[in-house]
């Protein structure tokens, strides 16, 4: 068997999974499926109207007889409305409700991926997964099956219903059958092919747009806009063309369908006419066998459309399953336990060397040893690249390292729950994320249960309180995304008032004073004093003026610790030490 077979073969088993999110609502489903038994019974019993309108009525010239199997007709056509509103309600609602549960089950999956992924996987691809495909496949479980299912019903309900009217023609119809089939096989693998590229193609937009539109400001401010638009252009026109091809191959099969099958049916309607004049069968027969050939010709039309779009289903799906079955590299260890925090609790980072999963090459960490006391304020000074924030990535349990353990008091940090060893720790990153919503989201992000008046008290303490009452609705204006509205200082302010809030036990602060003008930045150094009291604090610095104070300073340069201690003694041992004092400090004329 050819590799294109089997992977054909495995897309579309992989269609199945996807119709396991049906079974939580089987109940509907099968309500579903019951009514489309019953259209279909009564889309076929309209051929024997039509029979019955035209022998009984037309034909035998009966008024009486005419009218009632005109009302018949209209009686069936009432039932056959209805049941096709329940129907296509059905199972459109089963559809939206599957795609929900499939957003959901994939988000879910990818909130709690390790870091590492985000930087092998594009988010707009992604996102496209998330969108895009979900939503191709909702069209698939809420519509196109239930076409599929009432086709093939139909298909072999007329086929019975042609051999019971006329076994010669029949057969006929039967050779055409076969050949109707043919396209269906001969362009469905090109139809699946470029179907998967054309999602591709859409993912690369995705991803672009969101790249640019994110970082519109350094766009404009390089007048990139014309580079820029005639770029994504050329994305666009990239998928358009793979969409045209796809179209064409499509356009291409639904056709050869329908003249094929059609064809049959102007070859039959001229057997069935001799008949007809030679006195072999009625008129009525002759005019319900047309209403089922046309329905067996208008199942199969339907069945290679829908053909088409379970080709395109199967990539979608093949993709999303991809997703749902990546096991994430950080994970709770089986017995995991919760973190207890005893009085001489320490963190403690024994012989740790770690490489980055797309740098392998470049020990980002190289056999580091630390120790932090609980309670005592660690600066960890050096130049950029030294591995620095490497260390908060490894505290957190973002990476584990290859090489070494890490610990806090006796427990090793890869025994605990995820969730009781981050929510002992707060993080105040060097450039603040903030999320699109008002402020009141943004600081309560800390501690979601806090009150109104706790979320202002850390405002307050943050040194935030007063220009988020300037705001225009103040604790209610929304910041925009990723708080575009608010300058650099302000939203430092505003991630410091979510670690306040958050009350942790270990403080990380990533340069979190970096952002802030002179004033501000006093005031909220005394806010973090006072919060790091009693608390165990690493702190990441670049201005060694505001760490000059710290129980101690711990030098590193290219991933190892190369010094520690407090400011006079590095100034005395440590030429990196020094060096970076007198960059930063050489136009004060003060060491010390």
């Amino acid at each position: 068997m050819s590799a294109n077979n089997i992977k054909q073969q495995s897309a579309f088993k992989s269609l199945l999974p996807i119709f396991g999110f049906v079974k939580p609502y089987k109940l509907v489903a099968l309500s579903a499926l019951l009514v489309l038994l019953f259209t279909s019974g009564l889309n076929l019993l309209l051929g024997q109207g039509v029979k019955y309108v035209i022998d009984n009525g037309f034909i035998a010239g009966s008024v009486e007889q005419l009218t009632n199997a005109v009302f018949v007709m209209i009686a069936l056509i009432v039932l056959f409305a209805g049941g096709t509103f329940t129907r296509f309600y059905l199972m459109s609602w089963i559809g939206e409700r599957v795609c929900n549960d499939i957003r959901k089950a994939v988000f879910n999956k990818i909130i709690h991926l390790h870091p590492s992924y985000f930087e092998e996987n594009r988010s707009g691809e992604l996102m496209s997964r998330l969108t895009t495909d979900t939503t191709l496949l909702q069209s698939i479980v809420g519509s196109s099956f239930s076409m599929a299912l009432r086709s093939v019903l139909m298909m072999i309900g007329g086929l019975v219903m042609l051999f019971i009217l006329n076994f010669k023609l029949t057969l006929l119809v039967m050779l055409c059958v076969p050949l109707t089939l043919l396209p269906l096989f001969f362009f469905g693998k090109k139809v699946r092919k470029l179907s998967e590229s054309s999602q591709s193609a859409i993912a690369d937009i995705s991803t672009y747009a969101g790249e640019i539109i994110q970082n519109i400001k350094v766009v404009q401010s390089y007048t990139h806009e014309t580079k820029e638009k005639a770029a994504f252009g050329e994305e666009v026109e990239k998928a358009f063309t793979v969409a045209k091809h796809r179209i064409t191959q499509r356009a291409i099969l639904i056709a050869a369908v329908i003249g094929l099958t059609f064809s049959a049916i102007t070859v039959m309607l001229w057997v069935g006419g001799m008949d007809v004049i030679a006195g072999r069968m009625s008129g009525g027969e002759l005019a319900a066998f047309v209403f089922y050939a046309v329905i067996v010709a208008s199942s199969v039309a339907t069945v290679s459309e829908v053909y088409g779009e379970l080709q395109r289903a199967a990539g979608a799906a093949t993709r999303l399953l991809d997703l749902l079955n990546v096991k994430s590299d950080i994970t709770n260890k089986e017995n995991a336990s919760l973190l207890t925090w005893h009085e001489d609790a320490h963190l403690k980072f024994d012989n740790v060397t770690f490489n980055y999963p797309s740098r392998p090459e470049v020990a980002a960490l190289n056999s580091v040893n630390l120790t932090v006391e609980k309670g005592k304020v660690v600066a960890i000074v050096g130049p950029s690249g030294a591995g620095k924030t490497t260390l908060f990535e490894l505290l957190q349990r973002f990476y584990d390292p290859q090489i070494g353990n890490i610990s806090i008091g006796e427990q090793s940090i890869d025994s605990l729950t995820l969730d009781s060893l981050r929510h002992t720790m707060g993080m105040v990153p060097q450039n603040p994320v903030l999320f699109s919503s008002d402020v009141w989201h943004n600081i309560r992000y800390g501690n979601p249960s806090a009150t109104d008046e706790q979320v202002i008290e850390a405002a307050k303490r943050a040194h935030a309180h007063d220009f988020i009452t300037s705001l225009p609705e103040g604790y209610g204006s929304f910041l925009g995304e990723q708080g575009v509205r608010l300058s650099g200082g302000q939203k430092q302010r505003i991630a410091i008032a979510r670690a306040i809030l958050k009350d942790p036990s270990i403080l990380l602060l990533d340069e979190a004073t970096s952002a802030l003008d002179a004033e501000s930045e006093f005031h909220v150094q005394a806010a973090l004093n006072e919060l790091m009291q009693d608390r165990t604090t690493l702190i990441i610095a670049h201005r060694l003026a505001t760490v000059m104070h710290a129980d101690t300073i711990v030098v590193m340069d290219k991933g190892q610790i190369v010094a520690q201690g407090n400011h006079q003694t590095l100034l005395k041992e440590s030429k990196l030490y020094q060096r970076l004092c007198e960059l930063q400090f050489e136009h004060s004329g003060k060491l010390d």
